[in-house]
């Protein structure tokens, strides 16, 4: 994506649907096209500055973990203040042993490319941490486990106590030892250490969170990025199959941007068209539409105490 002045908005979308694996999806690539439609449609998008990675058959670049992180870097690399940056991630999320010392027991969570190569919390820290001073950097992440998916961003609306009849679908989970097992079948190394299993077989493509020692990872501090989980860290988010399948939160996300009838506190003058909603105004709204649905899922917020407040996918005016 080349540079250019003034703001630019620019999106990278990933839906991986695991097609003809034990871990099969069915609504994860509807949900990033549907995405895209919103952003170009509503939110001032151009289809030129939006990348989209699905692993259905015969897509030309398939959303392996190298390839999802090329292309955010991409996006970031020829950001410049004032940008706005998006990336939106549909498909199977899970948790790992946290690597960082003093939490034997804590689990760090990570989203599942279609090559179960991880990317993991650090790295979504390192890589908001690259962003232009002045330009903004959203993650919605449609996945399980996603609930503090930016590594020690601060939690605006974390974990409700609502609980909610679970209508039936598919979760959009892979767990450790099913990952571990994969991994195993791939190296042929008898140890359930996952960094090892990564490491040997994706080398300098594996996670951050196995590359970097215990005490570099401390050293990533934190800052403004901006994230929007489909569920909290202990939860899982649904897969819905049927005529068009979706997942529950990327879907009820889209109908509350599409609602006309919103009390909005902003208006982006640059996007042109109706008001929008603020990031916390847009997990709220969601998490009602969820339950009303009976979906069991709680949205969760992780932003600076500022963007909390700001529009989606916008600037504070």
């Amino acid at each position: 994506m080349e540079k250019s002045s003034g703001k630019k908005r620019a999106a990278v979308l990933v839906g991986c649907n695991y097609p003809n694996t034990p871990h099969e999806l069915h609504g994860c690539i509807n949900d990033v096209l549907g995405m895209r439609e919103v952003l170009v449609k509503e939110l001032g998008f151009e289809g030129r500055h939006i990348e989209l990675l699905t692993d259905a058959p015969g897509s030309a670049v398939m959303p392996t973990g190298a390839n999802i992180k090329k292309a955010v870097d991409r996006m970031v690399d020829a950001a410049q203040s004032g940008d706005v940056l998006f990336f939106h991630y549909s498909g199977h999320g899970t948790t790992i042993p946290s690597s960082k010392p003093g939490h034997p027991f804590r689990q760090d969570e990570a989203i599942v490319p279609c090559d179960f190569n991880l990317i993991t919390d650090v790295d979504f820290r390192e890589i908001v941490n690259r962003v232009p001073k002045g330009a903004s950097f959203t993650i919605v992440s449609d996945s399980c486990h996603s609930g503090g998916l930016i590594d020690k961003e601060k939690e605006q609306i974390g974990p409700s106590c609502v609980t909610t009849k679970e209508r039936r679908s598919t979760p959009k989970t892979i767990p450790f030892e099913s990952i571990l097992q994969h991994l195993t079948s791939l190296t042929s190394i008898n140890t359930s250490d996952i960094g090892t299993h990564l490491l040997h077989f994706f080398g300098a493509d594996a996670s951050l969170k196995f590359r970097l020692r215990p005490h570099e990872l401390d050293l990533l501090g934190d800052d403004e990025g901006i994230l929007l989980s489909g569920c909290q860290a202990n939860e899982t988010s649904a897969d819905i199959a049927g005529e068009k399948a979706y997942g529950a939160f990327s879907h009820a996300l889209q109908r509350v941007l599409l609602e006309d009838d919103h009390d909005h506190d902003h208006v982006d003058v640059d996007v042109g068209r109706r008001p929008l909603i603020s990031n916390r105004q847009l997990v709220l709204m969601t998490r009602k539409a969820l339950q009303a649905t009976n979906f069991a899922q709680h949205p969760c917020l992780y932003c600076s105490d500022q963007n909390a407040d700001a529009p989606f996918l916008s600037h504070s005016i």
